[in-house]
């Protein structure tokens, strides 16, 4: 067999061989994107071994992609949402104690990771359904005449996160902060659920909202095993999949309901 060094040199001989062929500046930008995506051994696999089969390396590939379009997606999941609000001037059929635990389980995820130093990819979203999420909480407020109150509790929160995210905060307060997103999203999720039992309909519940959050979680499942590894992550994810679909059953089921404004949690 040939030997750690020997491989090294091979591998070294091969990529100076590979800038002269391909271009040295053409190159740089591939070379720099792949890298950006894979691992150096995954890299030499893929492009000096041409082994493109290798199931590790696929399955990190795969994961950093899923990781990323999740990120992507997640800029705008929630826009649908939003914005039914905004054209019906109503938050009808949606919870405040749902979306308040929901952001208890967003900033755990992401407050968790961000100390844990993991990669953006496996975690970015939770900075994008952040934002989405305190926007919709702060229409919530503001549709039911209580806007001074919305913008406190924004103030309040930013100031949190910023104490969750220093070093004056224990790891280990963090860390029982993403613990018990398990239990925010199973309570988040039940109050939304009860909630539309109890008004027959899903009100301004935004299918696409939904699916896209169904989907994302789905896929988080993987990619955290893959990029993390870390068995309270990947069972947070377990529990939203489990949670986001029995919402997205009763949206099918609710489909021709009207929305109405009975009630307003």
């Amino acid at each position: 067999g040939r030997t750690p060094g020997r491989c090294d040199t091979e591998r070294k001989r091969k990529r100076k061989l590979c800038v002269c062929v391909c271009g040295g500046e053409e190159m740089a930008g591939g070379e720099t994107l792949l890298r950006a995506l894979l691992t150096d051994r995954c890299y030499d696999e893929f492009v000096l071994e041409m082994n493109l089969l290798h199931v590790p390396c696929l399955k990190i590939l795969l994961s950093k992609v899923l990781g990323l379009g999740i990120i992507a997606g997640s800029v705008m999941v929630k826009l649908p949402q939003i914005f039914k609000i905004l054209r019906a001037k109503s938050a009808a059929g949606l919870s405040f104690k749902a979306v308040s635990l929901e952001m208890v389980s967003i900033t755990g995820t992401m407050t968790y990771s961000i100390r844990n130093q993991y990669p953006f990819s496996s975690w970015g979203e939770a900075l994008f359904l952040m934002l989405q999420t305190l926007t919709i909480g702060f229409l919530m407020q503001r549709y039911a005449g209580q806007t001074r109150q919305g913008v406190l509790l924004l103030l309040i929160y930013f100031l949190l996160v910023g104490l969750l995210l220093s070093p004056v905060t224990p790891l280990v307060t963090v860390a029982l902060l993403q613990a018990l997103n398990m239990p925010a999203i199973i309570v988040s999720r039940l109050i939304q659920i009860v909630t539309n039992q109890r008004n027959g309909h899903t009100g301004q519940l935004s299918a696409l909202t939904l699916s896209l959050l169904l989907a994302g979680s789905l896929a988080r499942i993987f990619t955290s095993i893959q990029e993390t590894g870390d068995p309270l992550v990947v069972m947070t994810y377990v529990v939203a999949s489990l949670f986001n679909g029995v919402i997205v059953s009763q949206l099918l089921y609710y489909w021709h309901v009207p929305p109405d404004s009975r009630k307003v949690d």
